[in-house]
């Protein structure tokens, strides 16, 4: 195992050095995967402020080393390799759920169906790792993984503040950053830029076919980017996969005054009942694509008008409309009617198998779990999907980049920091009545400026957080011209938020990938 020179000083720190800073040490190692030599490496780039360090991001990438680099010839007609940056979202998540659930090469083991094996975690080889088509680079925003700010005495030092200042000097002589400022919208995005920005100039790779790949709020931070990456850096997008995404934070809104949540997770808890043989509609084990049209024009129609206009319905019609959606849903018909429509997907999830004493996972509604407190009001269980898998993932990507890799750090591997979540801010100048934040337009803005970027949206069917039909129906109203439609693709697979941990899904959704890169 080959080690990177920790006691050489990065070149870019040249000057600073002398206060004490220095970048931690990366790590590198070799590996084989399907016949190729693969370079993979554990490090961080340091963030300036000033040009001053301020920040240390890490990642670890997974790049082809020899002939076969060379084997790869894009339609551009570059002969280098395709390099995809990934990241996952939260916000507050590290990127190990895409590394070592979808397209690393060795992934965790699951069941096919997506269920974790008992303990301890076992790591194996990922016959469908995106590593046969594309170098990866996984990110870890500044408070997930190891990555963190500059420690407060080296902000100081390179503020100017000594360890020993009076607190009139220290007030008059503010560090650099704040521990939260990368803990905001725009600031995060502007983080991923400097850090792409700063990896393809340090490898070369600025005439490489670039893509960006990321998952639920990563999937919102990749559109976003889509259009920030390219107007203040001048790097050039290929394509950009989002995965799971809340690309409109008002969808997340579940309350009684919003009708396209309740018709989104409408579709999604339809599908659950289906699959847990619930559904007073269909039978258990009916084809999705066969069925979920026909939810979906339930949902648009008569589901959607009786939420739109509520009391002011005929009482006979929206009863008829409360008990169809009793029945897709598998539920007691007065529990809708009580409801007038809406099931919030919380309650959904307790009820739906509540005789057997079981919950749905929020994020996959077809992995269940046994309720801990079934005599109480509210739901309290643990969920089966996020618990779960936070332990698991956790004991892997540590496991593999301290042993496999040879990264040697006493930093606790974030990879869901309920810090960062909960301090996450929006960064920017605007009226009170200005709550829209999203990403579409950003995304139909870059497709418009960048007319061969191909864009890739995918959903889980079972997930209930950020569920598929509201993809559908934003990608529906982007008003795009008909040329860049053809640069769009949308597709869902059996599964929940991270579908991929189906067996069957994850080798659909790569094989699928894999052309839209070729």
């Amino acid at each position: 195992m080959a080690k990177s020179n920790a006691n050489t000083p990065d070149a870019s720190l040249q000057g600073v050095t002398k206060t004490g800073y220095q970048k931690p040490e990366g790590s590198q190692n070799k590996m084989i995967w399907g016949g190729l030599n693969i370079q993979t490496k554990a490090d961080w780039i340091v963030l300036r402020k000033k040009e001053k360090p301020i920040a240390e991001m890490f990642y670890t990438d997974y790049r082809v080393k020899g002939k076969a680099s060379k084997n790869v010839t894009h339609k551009s007609g570059t002969s280098k390799r395709p390099i995809t940056f990934v990241f996952n979202g939260g916000p507050g998540a590290a990127s190990a759920f895409l590394h070592l659930g979808a397209m690393g090469p060795q992934i965790v083991y699951f069941t096919d169906e997506g269920v974790i094996s008992p303990p301890p975690f076992k790591l194996v080889t990922n016959q469908e790792s995106w590593i046969g088509f594309t170098d990866l680079v996984f990110i870890d925003p500044i408070g997930t993984g190891f990555s963190r700010i500059v420690d407060s005495e080296h902000l100081n030092e390179l503020s100017g503040v000594s360890s020993g200042a009076t607190q009139d000097k220290k007030n008059e002589s503010k560090p650099l950053v704040e521990e939260k400022e990368f803990y905001q919208l725009n600031r995060d995005l502007d983080s991923i830029c400097e850090f792409i920005e700063r990896y393809i100039s340090d490898n070369h790779l600025w005439d490489a076919p670039i893509y960006l790949a990321g998952e639920s709020y990563g999937g919102y931070r990749t559109a976003k980017l889509a259009r920030r990456i390219q107007e203040k850096t001048g790097v050039e997008l290929s394509g950009v996969i989002i995965i799971s995404p809340a690309m409109e934070w008002y969808l997340l809104d579940d309350g009684d005054y919003q009708v396209d949540r309740g018709i989104d997770n409408f579709c999604s808890m339809a599908l659950a009942a289906v699959f847990h043989g619930k559904s007073r509609v269909f039978k258990k084990g009916s084809p999705i694509q066969t069925i979920k049209m026909q939810i979906e024009s339930f949902a648009t129609k008569e589901l959607a008008h009786a939420l739109l206009v509520g009391s002011s319905y005929d009482q006979n019609e929206l009863e008829k409309v409360y008990y169809k959606a009793a029945d897709y849903l598998g539920l007691p018909k007065d529990m809708l009617k009580l409801s007038e429509g809406r099931m919030p997907f919380w309650r959904f999830c307790r009820e739906l198998l509540k005789d057997q004493r079981l919950v749905l996972g929020f994020y996959d509604a077809s992995i269940t779990a046994y309720d801990p407190y079934p005599d109480r009001e509210y739901h309290q269980a643990p969920d089966p999907t996020l618990v779960s898998d936070h332990r698991v993932f956790t004991s892997a990507i540590n496991h593999h980049l301290r042993t496999h890799i040879g990264i040697k750090t006493d930093r606790r591997y974030e990879l869901l920091n309920n810090e960062v979540n909960a301090s996450w801010r929006r960064d920017e100048q605007s009226h009170v009545f200005d709550t829209q934040v999203g990403a579409t337009d950003d995304l139909r803005y870059a497709m418009s400026m960048n007319p061969h970027m191909k864009v890739v949206f995918t959903h889980g069917y079972y997930d209930l957080v950020t569920p598929y039909f509201s993809s559908e129906r934003l990608v529906n109203r982007m008003k795009l011209p008909s040329e860049l439609k053809k640069n769009l693709q949308i597709r869902h697979f059996e599964g929940g938020h991270m579908f991929y941990t189906w067996k069957k899904s994850r080798k659909s959704f790569t094989e699928w990938i894999k052309n839209v890169y070729k």
